[in-house]
């Protein structure tokens, strides 16, 4: 690997070992089994402190999730404690800390056992291989790829309300010579600054926008601003890179009289707008993003049959709903008014289970069918179906070991236009930390 590569993740490995902790953060997994968390409440409630899920019992047969145990803190907060009690609701609400913000609870003056900078990432090897035929099958194109990536996610925290993130990655191929590989170095994917309150929020930076699960995974630069908590009311404005299109042309920001602006040659203007529910088991959101490329943006003959534009307008809704613990479904719908051509994409997806990174030996299934029309795809998220193809999607994860996820996925696919058939193979190991 380059030596700039080693060097980079050298110094930002001694930094964070040196001066912060690394912590993982998903507010709606479960806690762990071996957690110290489930000790310490144990304890609140033997000393009458924490009353477990309103009917004076404790459910100890099952793991609960971290939102679960924020709101058994929340409620201990509230009461007035001293000595090893209230030592042990401070320590709770500090870990805790994230997802009490959440419900409204501000974690204030604790003595926390974390330092201001918290790092997470992971580390992946991804294999895939495309293997294509002919309309009458006589053609047969494999394509495989080996790739490895290592990601670190730093949280600093600036005050109680504002805290600045950032994505770092490096990324290369297995079947690479590294010392040849241009991949091999680390960039710096995102970064911004993020403000919380009540009911409002507010993002600065480059970072990944609304729908960037969806139809729309990239990131963006601008600013975002979004307010509410069950029904919130979401927009963006900024720039979007050339390479986060999907189908951008090689002169993207070409000006009028043909010459070549070297500050808009690699991005065009952004602009979103969304609304968006969640209330118990349902939460979905409407959405609409506008592309303004600097003259001539989008793929010449296949956005337009008559002509090209600089514009792209893209309606979009996605929803999902939880059926009961084990059972859900998902999906998304979008539509490109300014294309003449596979203007429409679209999924839906039903989930069995999932593996959970803290919890060894959980797993989850799903089947999905797609439609990605191209042209309604401002960047695409999916690995089993591409943009430009239809198919079905069937997939599994599993949690051997803690923190430690492998993923499978096979896509039966063919092209949107054409017909041509494809059979894609896809295996993910992480490693997370």
């Amino acid at each position: 690997m380059k030596k700039t590569l080693v060097s980079a993740l050298t110094t930002a490995l001694v930094v964070g070992a040196a001066s912060t902790t690394f912590a993982a953060a998903n507010p709606f997994s479960d806690v762990p089994a071996d957690h110290w968390a489930y000790d310490a409440v144990s304890q609140l409630a033997a000393d009458g402190v924490i009353e477990g899920y309103g009917d004076t019992t404790f459910k100890g047969n099952r793991n609960i999730t971290r939102y679960e145990m924020a709101q058994m803190v929340a409620k201990a907060m509230a009461k007035s404690t001293s000595g090893v009690d209230k030592a042990l609701v401070d320590k709770l609400a500090a870990e805790f800390a994230e997802e009490l913000n959440n419900l409204g609870v501000r974690v204030a003056n604790l003595e926390r056992n974390a330092d201001m900078v918290k790092w997470t990432g992971k580390a992946e090897y991804t294999y895939t291989h495309d293997k294509y035929k002919g309309q009458d099958g006589a053609r047969d194109n494999s394509e495989q790829e080996g790739t490895f990536l290592f990601r670190l996610e730093p949280t600093a925290e600036v005050n109680s309300n504002w805290h600045v993130k950032a994505r770092l990655d490096a990324k290369t191929y297995a079947g690479s010579d590294s010392s040849q590989d241009n991949s091999a170095k680390v960039e710096l994917k995102r970064i911004w600054a993020q403000g919380d309150y009540d009911k409002f929020q507010v993002k600065i930076g480059k970072f990944a926008q609304i729908n960037n699960g969806t139809f729309a995974d990239t990131t963006f630069s601008g600013v975002e601003l979004s307010y509410g908590k069950e029904v919130k009311g979401i927009v963006g404005v900024g720039r979007l890179n050339k390479a986060s299109l999907y189908n951008a042309k090689e002169d993207f920001g070409v000006t009028a009289d043909g010459e070549v602006n070297a500050g808009l040659r690699k991005s065009g203007s952004y602009q979103y707008v969304g609304v968006g529910y969640n209330k118990g088991k349902f939460n979905g959101m409407l959405s609409w993003h506008h592309v303004k490329a600097h003259d001539n943006g989008f793929s010449a003959g296949s956005y337009k049959r008559d002509s090209d534009t600089d514009q792209m307008n893209i309606l979009g809704v996605e929803a999902a709903y939880q059926f009961s613990k084990n059972v859900g479904v998902n999906g998304f719908y979008s539509y490109n008014k300014n294309a003449d051509i596979q203007k429409k994409a679209g999924r839906l997806e039903v989930d069995y289970k999932g593996a959970q990174k803290e919890n060894k030996g959980t797993w989850g299934a799903w089947l999905a069918y797609s439609h990605l029309g191209k042209n309604a795809i401002i960047a695409n998220p999916w690995d089993a179906v591409k943009p430009t193809e239809k198919g079905w999607e069937i997939g599994a994860n599993y949690t051997p070991f803690k923190n430690i996820v492998t993923t499978l996925r096979y896509g039966k696919d063919k092209k949107i236009q054409g017909g041509q058939k494809v059979d894609r193979f896809f295996g993910r190991v992480e490693f997370f930390f």
